[in-house]
């Protein structure tokens, strides 16, 4: 199996790096192809990558192509790769709101997977939401969920429906702890802590709630329970972000992002 990764941005060199530290491809089976000659001669730095800039080398040899490409640099890319391509071929797309159908309709190959990762795959714990079109067999999506479990978890959602809403959940989800985290870390500071300190004290906190969650059967209310005394300084927090509809606006926010993921969809 030899993998092709168009686009070597932050999502690209993510996968890319994660491929070639797994054992699922051998030396050298893994190319990756981009436009930039500064990021290609950095490409050359790193071992086991096939670096390429033009697409007429490598993509005719790959298997399995990922297009990690801005969404509104797609058509330009379907217009250069649709004669390179055959049917035998997978495409796995991690752009943003480009639906399955647009890219069997511009590249002319009806075995596309779309893909939502999220920030955290650069650190080997992302999530991965994936979807993909019935011409796509069985076996076929077994491989490409080892593959896109490189860079952390890998879920298979049913519909693009279900996609669209992973982006404002996981897909999007990492800004809004750190948006949480920051606002942590500002109180801090307001309360006179140093910008080290503030830093601790919020990534120890999250870290540490995050264990606690994924070694029980415990709801996040339940735990909400436990550390919240009838009185004390935790209800009192709870008290104050009920009473400011915290939850709801959260809620509202994660909405605003699956609908805007349908919204790419249909531009």
């Amino acid at each position: 199996m030899k993998v092709l990764v168009i686009g070597a941005g932050n999502m690209g060199l993510a996968y890319a790096k994660a491929l070639i530290k797994s054992d699922l491809l051998q030396s050298y089976n893994l190319m990756i192809s981009d436009t930039d000659p500064n990021k290609t001669e950095e490409l050359k730095t790193i071992s086991r990558f096939e670096v390429h800039s033009d697409l007429n080398e490598c993509l005719p040899k790959a298997d399995i192509i990922f297009l990690a490409v801005k969404p509104y640099h797609s058509e330009a890319l379907f217009n250069d790769i649709k004669d390179l391509l055959v049917p035998e071929q997978i495409i796995i797309s991690i752009m943003a709101g480009v639906t399955i159908k647009t890219m069997q309709d511009g590249l002319g190959i009806k075995k596309v997977v779309r893909a939502m990762p999220n920030l955290p795959a650069q650190v080997g714990k992302g999530l991965t939401s994936f979807t993909a079109s019935d011409e796509v067999s069985r076996l076929e999506l077994s491989t490409v969920e080892k593959l896109l479990s490189t860079t952390g978890k890998a879920v298979r959602l049913d519909t693009e429906n279900d996609i669209d809403a992973s982006t404002g959940i996981s897909g999007s989800g990492p800004a809004y702890v750190f948006y949480f985290m920051q606002s942590m870390m500002d109180a801090a500071k307001k309360m006179g802590f140093s910008e080290h300190d503030s830093k601790v004290l919020v990534s120890q906190t999250f870290e540490g709630a995050v264990e606690l969650f994924n070694k029980s059967n415990l709801s996040p209310q339940s735990w909400m329970d436990r550390v919240a005394s009838k009185g004390g300084t935790t209800r009192a927090a709870l008290d104050s972000m009920e009473d400011n509809n915290v939850k709801q606006l959260i809620e509202e926010a994660a909405y605003a992002a699956f609908n805007r993921a349908v919204e790419l969809g249909k531009e």
